[in-house]
């Protein structure tokens, strides 16, 4: 089924908006929906691309792609999801360890699975909170990204954990493998993230960005590449892959942001080496709780053959 492709002006009452806010109104899709248009290239005006927060001109003229009907969470297909296992659930909060390969949740143009089809093909109950296409949703891990991601199971924890995400009381903790080695070997990347000014699907290092903040540190120093521990201060799309690609230290096996094609075939990769390995977040019960994933067997074959390169020395 081909996509609606509409073309009209900025209405009278959206100019100065921004993008995702009217075109929400105009089209009577979530701002969320809109947003992922944005991102993906499919809004124009004026015959520029633009992104969710930026704004509609008076007298402009929009191009639209629209996107296909929505997967809603609510008619979304039950099924399971092959390798995702419960790290840790009760009656607030399910915490999953996501594979690579898996969607969040249903969004635009992603036909394949889903952490919330998996849960509920399991029998767990996910919070009616949130959009409709993210119902129960606080975090979300990039569908190439493995490792630790939370669920809101009930109301209550859907309140809470949104306040502690955006308050920054989670602690996100995630293992990468860089080429080459950072100097220094442990530190702070303070760089504001945007879209990167060529290709709407990418982003980059920008003046004009979002404030973003990683701090890393040194675990095991490689002869072509080099292990991280990285904590996210912020969560920008893309955050740990864009600020090491930025310091020309790409993340091994991520050739969209400029990793050697050669060194991935070397060790077997065919995504990019980043793992969420722990999360520390407020249960709403009051505790502080940490849940911690092991790498997954791609990740640790690829660890491995650089180890033993290193003893054949």
């Amino acid at each position: 089924m081909s996509r609606e492709h509409r073309m009209m002006p900025v209405p009278d009452g959206l100019a100065g908006m921004r993008v995702d806010a009217g075109l929400s109104k105009l089209l009577g899709l979530s701002r969320t929906a809109v947003a992922e248009l944005a991102e993906a290239g499919d809004v124009q005006q004026d015959m520029r691309t633009v992104g969710k927060s930026d704004r509609l001109v008076d007298g402009g003229w929009l191009d639209i792609t629209l996107p296909e009907p929505p997967r809603d969470l609510a008619n979304e297909p039950a099924e399971l999801v092959d390798g995702m296992e419960i790290l840790y659930s009760d009656n607030d909060v399910v915490v999953v360890d996501k594979p690579v390969g898996v969607a969040a949740h249903p969004t635009i143009g992603w036909e394949g699975p889903t952490v919330t089809s998996g849960l509920a093909a399991a029998g767990f109950r996910i919070s009616t909170s949130g959009p409709p296409e993210r119902k129960g949703i606080v975090q979300r891990l990039d569908v190439g990204t493995s490792g630790v991601m939370i669920v809101a199971a009930s109301e209550r924890a859907y309140t809470v954990l949104k306040r502690a995400f955006r308050d920054r009381d989670v602690k996100k903790t995630y293992h990468a493998l860089v080429q080459g080695h950072p100097d220094p070997t442990s530190g702070t990347i303070d760089a504001p993230i945007g879209r990167h000014p060529a290709a709407g699907w990418r982003f980059a290092v920008r003046d004009d960005g979002k404030r973003a903040v990683t701090s890393y540190e040194t675990l095991e120093a490689h002869r072509q590449a080099t292990l991280l521990k990285v904590h996210l201060e912020t969560g920008r799309t893309h955050q740990i892959r864009v600020h090491f690609s930025s310091l020309h230290h790409p993340l091994v096996g991520d050739p969209m942001y400029g990793s050697d094609p050669n060194l991935s075939e070397k060790l077997g990769l065919i995504r990019q080496w980043l793992h969420a390995v722990s999360l520390e977040f407020p249960h709403p019960d009051g505790r502080r709780m940490e849940v911690q994933s092991p790498y997954p067997e791609d990740l640790d074959i690829a660890l491995n053959r650089l180890r033993e390169a290193n003893s054949a020395r």
